[in-house]
């Protein structure tokens, strides 16, 4: 039995099921992290390590250094399609850091350059990563809607080393956005910012609460399930899934992600966002407001990707975030636990952005 909840209508139902479609490797990330140090990471290592201040779990930061056997062939001519889209891309271009491919250009406004196609050869184009408007993906934040003076200060704190990755070892979206950061113009960043703040977020994934989920392996940099590969225990995990591998690789901004959490998570996750861990000035809604959708320069944590807001807390206990603006935070993560931390991005991310 699974509890699924769906970011834009609350409880939904019950035996929620994951497919998969086949493999495909993008040959670029396959290039660039070349370059990294080898760094993989399993969904199925360790499902009840629970990290203390300097520990972090492996599965949190899915990362495969390796293409995997039956990679469907680059083929650079060959147009590619997603369901809901008239338009097509190659794998050349939706492996291409310098261009955001945009299947659904009516979704949000005009692109600057800086978000479509970058400065090459040093600064990758915003929207590739985060995609046209700023849907984001679970590898990296959801930017659309973000206040822009917040977007501003989390850059300059990559500029100067305040902020990073929490993996144990090389994270590529963290270490593409620090080099980027560092080779942008001061213009070229305030341009971003102020675009990606007028966008809109969608929702992005549905939370599944349930004790066993798919076995996976990781395409690119999420999980999606093997096809015909049974079931595990879920254990004390947090696993985002990709319902369609070809859609993810493809750089699908309107496929809804899978989150699969234990049971009683979303509950516990409110309780701990109305009420804090063990004082109301420590609750989520004290300062992201009463429906986490942010105040003033405090960033709406509603509907977004459950993984990613799981890194943060993380980098905030563990001091991979250690900017001025993150001490409020770093405070309350200090004292929270893995299941804390679960509990509370379940919360958040169940509920409309």
């Amino acid at each position: 039995m699974q509890i699924q909840y769906n970011a834009d209508d609350g409880l939904a139902a019950s035996g929620h099921r994951v497919a998969s479609n086949r493999w495909r490797w993008p040959g670029l990330l396959c290039v660039l992290l070349a370059f990294l140090p080898a760094a993989s990471a399993s969904a199925h290592e360790s499902p009840n390590e629970n990290p203390g201040p300097e520990v972090v779990p492996s599965w949190v930061f899915p990362l495969d250094s390796t293409p995997p056997s039956g990679s469907a062939p680059f083929n650079s001519l060959l147009p590619l399609h997603i369901p809901g889209s008239r338009r097509s891309f190659t794998h050349t271009e939706v492996n291409d850091p310098f261009y955001a491919p945009d299947w659904h250009p009516a979704s949000h406004s005009v692109m600057p350059g800086i978000v479509a196609s970058g400065r090459p050869p040093e600064v990758f184009a915003c929207g590739y990563c985060h995609l046209p408007g700023g849907q984001g993906r679970p590898e990296n934040a959801s930017l659309a809607g973000l206040p822009a003076a917040y977007i501003l200060s989390q850059l300059a704190d990559y500029r100067s080393g305040a902020r990073s990755s929490a993996a144990n070892g090389p994270y590529a979206p963290a270490d593409f956005m620090i080099h980027t950061v560092r080779n942008a113009t001061v213009e070229e960043l305030s341009t971003a910012a102020a675009y990606f703040s007028a966008q809109s977020l969608r929702p992005r994934t549905v939370i599944v609460e349930t004790e066993r989920v798919p076995r996976s392996h990781v395409v690119g940099l999420v999980y999606t399930a093997v096809r015909g590969g049974g079931s595990e225990p879920l254990g004390q995990r947090l696993l985002e899934f990709a319902p369609d591998a070809d859609r993810h690789e493809n750089r699908d901004d309107g496929m809804r992600y899978v989150s699969y959490v234990p049971r009683g998570s979303v509950g516990r996750g409110r309780h701990l966002a109305k009420a804090g861990l063990d004082s109301p000035a420590n609750a989520c809604v004290s300062c992201h407001g009463p429906q986490l959708r942010g105040v003033g320069l405090i960033p709406p944590i509603a509907g977004r990707s459950p993984t990613y807001i799981l890194r943060q807390l993380i980098a905030f206990k563990t001091g991979a975030r250690s900017g001025a603006t993150g001490e409020p935070m770093r405070n309350v993560a200090r004292n929270l636990n893995l299941s804390d931390m679960i509990d509370a991005a379940a919360y958040a991310a169940s509920l409309p952005p």
